[in-house]
């Protein structure tokens, strides 16, 4: 049973520029995308308080992600950035989202998988921001949230197998792959995860 998946494209040499020249964007970006990551997960417990099966990952990956959005604010503080007033729209999310299936069954194969993608590409952008570090104590942070992200990304397809055949996911994430391949390739880079 394969839980990992490969992306679609590779982030651009670009966005990691975009990114290293504006860490500090990037930084409240990032903050943002945990407390969002948090609430994700949590949301699937409310939503779906049924699937009893899934839920204590769920609880385990929510608090996991507001663990990685206090250190994230820790390091905010250390460089005098505060957090964002509001959380802007998310163009890359929206745009999964608006491909969603409508029903509630498919639309909850669809979310799990989603989760995957938005999981693994961050897996592989904090790869590339820990690689572009040249401090030793933010080149192990960012490694060590590449690891995590990349664990959360097998967690919500190991979730979709429970509930779903084999087959079934398979074929729905291969084809999310490439539409999150294309969405990636036309978004605006800027210094942010998405």
């Amino acid at each position: 049973m394969k839980l990992n998946l490969d992306l679609g494209v590779p982030s651009s040499q670009e966005w990691i520029d975009a990114v290293m020249n504006d860490f500090d964007a990037f930084l409240q970006d990032h903050a943002d995308c945990e407390r969002k990551a948090s609430a994700m997960a949590m949301s699937f417990v409310a939503k779906y308080p049924d699937r009893t099966e899934i839920i204590p990952e769920l609880i385990e990956t929510g608090i996991e992600e507001l663990e990685h959005f206090q250190q994230v604010y820790e390091l905010m503080q250390e460089r005098g950035l505060q957090l964002q007033h509001s959380i802007g729209k998310d163009p890359y999310l929206d745009k999964l989202l608006k491909l969603c299936h409508s029903g509630r069954e498919e639309r909850f194969m669809d979310r799990l998988l989603i989760a995957s993608i938005v999981e693994t590409r961050g897996a592989e952008r904090f790869k590339m921001v820990a690689e572009a570090q040249t401090e030793e104590k933010m080149q192990k942070f960012y490694k060590t949230l590449w690891v995590s992200e990349a664990k959360h990304g097998h967690i919500f397809v190991k979730m979709a197998l429970t509930y779903f055949e084999k087959e079934k996911v398979y074929s729905r994430l291969e084809w999310w792959v490439e539409q999150e391949a294309r969405i990636i390739q036309e978004l605006e880079i800027r210094s942010a995860l998405h």
